[in-house]
């Protein structure tokens, strides 16, 4: 397979495709091995594997070897997230952390070989005293970077598809992935399947789709609290502005009257917590004085993309159909929404609302101040997706 995603070159020196592999350059560049070892402890590497192999129950590939044809040793190839190549139906990515692959690494290989025959390699040195400081420095990196924004430089910056693409930036940063990439692997293959059966419920591709179609309908994001707010919506409509907390009360007890009791208890809650989020927005400066959510359609919309990467990664579908999926979900975000603002804190008060129903707000304080810090970093940050593809 064809190593890299395309990005593009400028003035003949090649655009490193993101972030991670700049900082791996300038870190062989500085001649330290500790600080690539280091480097690569916080980063997700990857391994080659045929899906005939990954499919097998309970059974792991060996890890492969290649031939560096300047040195003439053999090594073990990896890639980092920015160099994955295309999407292929019979060939997926396993992820591996660098203490794992000091674990199982082969007797007789001595040398690492980090994005082979690419501007962003590093020749890493795999000699056993050297794979202990490996094991050391995966113990103390806490693993992958997390809660960062990354932008693959060769895939999609503008236009429809980007923006379909954006809307799942939020996922991405949580877990420190691409987020404008439709390719070899969400995470990666297995963590791909497995995310879709937990929490899912996903298990085949027919299941996938019937999700899929139910996230684009805003199905999953919960009816009662969704509900309540589009009570809301109707009565400033009518109103010609913003009822009073009052007003949507009793508007929302006649809304549920009829409904059963637990729906009615339901809804009470998730009046009392989108009022007690809104006023923390406002506080926060997110939120203006007058401004309200008005819809979690956000949420489910957001997921739908998400949950589209993860099916292309697990093979559940091809990279044209996964295309198709995140335009016509950026259709239904652009109608929903007014501006990315608006989209990211439908997706926010989603979040805390629900952890809030499920454990209550004390429990759901960590969500919100993570949630909070990830709107601010996509609304604020000059590289992010919201602030440099227009909404509408």
């Amino acid at each position: 397979m064809r190593t890299g995603n395309g990005a593009g070159t400028a003035g003949g020196t090649a655009a490193a495709p993101t972030e991670i592999e700049r900082a791996l350059s300038a870190a062989v560049a500085g001649g330290g091995a500790d600080a690539v070892v280091e480097l690569l402890a916080r980063t997700r590497l990857y391994v080659l594997v045929a899906r005939l192999h990954a499919d097998i129950p309970g059974w792991t590939a060996p890890l492969p070897a290649i031939r560096d044809e300047v040195s003439g040793r053999t090594c073990v190839p990896v890639l980092t997230q920015g160099m994955l190549p295309p999407w292929h139906p019979e060939w997926v990515f396993r992820e591996v952390s660098i203490g794992e692959l000091a674990r199982i690494w082969p007797y007789d290989v001595r040398r690492l070989a980090v994005n082979h025959g690419t501007p962003y390699a590093a020749m890493v040195d795999a000699r056993p005293k050297r794979l202990k400081a490996w094991v050391r420095a995966d113990e103390l990196s806490g693993g992958a970077q997390q809660g960062v924004l990354l932008t693959d430089a060769g895939g999609p910056l503008h236009g429809p598809l980007a923006h379909g693409l954006a809307l799942g930036a939020h996922l991405a940063v949580t877990n420190g992935l691409i987020w404008n990439r439709l390719g070899a692997a969400y995470e990666n293959y297995a963590s791909d399947r497995a995310r879709l059966r937990s929490p899912w419920g996903i298990p085949h591709r027919a299941e996938y789709r019937d999700r899929l179609a139910s996230l684009m309908k805003n199905q999953l994001v919960g009816r009662v609290q969704e509900g309540v707010l589009r009570t809301r919506h109707t009565l400033a409509h009518r109103l010609g502005r913003t009822p009073t907390r009052e007003e949507w009360s009793d508007a929302v007890a006649r809304a549920f009257a009829a409904r059963d009791a637990d729906d009615r208890a339901v809804a009470d809650r998730a009046l009392r917590h989108v009022t007690l989020y809104e006023e923390r927005f406002r506080a926060d400066g997110v939120l203006a004085p007058e401004g309200r959510v008005d819809t979690l359609a956000a949420f489910d919309l957001g997921r739908a993309v998400n949950v589209v990467r993860l099916a292309l990664g697990a093979r559940y579908g091809d990279p044209h159909e996964a295309e198709q999926d995140v335009l016509r979900v950026g259709g239904l975000a652009r109608a929903a929404y007014s501006s990315w603002a608006d989209f990211s804190l439908g997706y926010l008060m989603a979040r805390v609302v629900h952890r809030a129903e499920d454990d209550g707000p004390e429990a759901a304080e960590p969500t919100y101040r993570q949630s909070l810090t990830e709107h601010r970093l996509l609304t604020q940050d000059p590289t992010s997706p919201y602030r440099n593809i227009p909404w509408s």
